[in-house]
């Protein structure tokens, strides 16, 4: 069985089921205490295995942006992606809580991006930026890319940092009031530590939310050459 979520009295959220983490609880947990972006409150978690669990927290008031966007003007839309952003750069703010590791989930476990599972076990720590984008080319070898055989490893962008990450910023995890004020981001999930272009990078994957990143884009504080991470989704997705 998947996941499960169930509102109970316009107040509260369960999400159990398999593939929930303790790394999601974790995120909306950091979120809260280092920055004012509106996230649930966690109340309760349960875990019976790493995969297998149980978050009861708040719900976040007003409706999915993709319920609404494609039927917004231009204004409305460059608006919602400003106030995105904003909560992008209070996201980056997390301090790391996890010394010697460039990459990881909130809760310190190895990320669940497809681009970045390990093929071995035990799995082994992402440590930097180097190893990040070893991790990446080795996936993308082992899964049949040749294109880019020799070229990738170079084509990848690199970060002298890592920063804290929702990792699936999309119309589906953002929340808006009737006036087009954003009222919270919903599923933490993939939220963790990434190099500093994994936002943008997860913004701009080609998706069914219309212009949606083509505004993101547009509105975007800071920009990054994607062309290695387009080349290994190609083969990864």
């Amino acid at each position: 069985m998947g996941r499960i979520i169930l509102e109970y009295d316009f107040s509260l959220v369960t999400k159990s089921g398999h593939g929930v983490r303790p790394a999601e609880a974790e995120a909306m947990r950091l979120i809260s205490r280092y920055t004012t972006v509106p996230v649930p409150k966690v109340y309760h978690t349960n875990f019976s295995s790493e995969y297998n669990g149980f978050i009861e927290m708040s719900l976040v008031q007003g409706s999915p942006l993709e319920g609404t966007w494609d039927t917004m003007d231009g204004k409305n839309k460059e608006s919602i992606c400003r106030q995105t952003w904003d909560l992008i750069s209070e996201i980056r703010s997390v301090p790391s809580q996890y010394e010697g590791i460039f990459q990881c989930a909130a809760d310190g476990s190895p990320s669940k991006d497809p681009l970045l599972e390990d093929l071995q076990s035990p799995l082994r720590p992402l440590t930097s930026d180097s190893d990040l984008r070893a991790r990446i080319y080795e996936r993308y070898l082992h899964c049949g890319g040749s294109r880019y055989e020799h070229e990738l490893p170079n084509m990848l962008p690199k970060s002298d940092h890592a920063v804290f990450a929702h990792g699936d910023i999309a119309p589906r995890n953002v929340m808006i009031d009737e006036n087009g004020n954003i009222t919270g981001l919903i599923d933490w999930e993939y939220a963790g530590w990434y190099p500093d272009y994994w936002e943008y990078a997860q913004i701009m994957r080609p998706a069914f939310w219309g212009d949606w990143s083509i505004w993101m884009e547009r509105t975007a504080p800071e920009r990054w050459n994607l062309s290695g991470i387009n080349a290994s989704r190609k083969v990864l997705f």
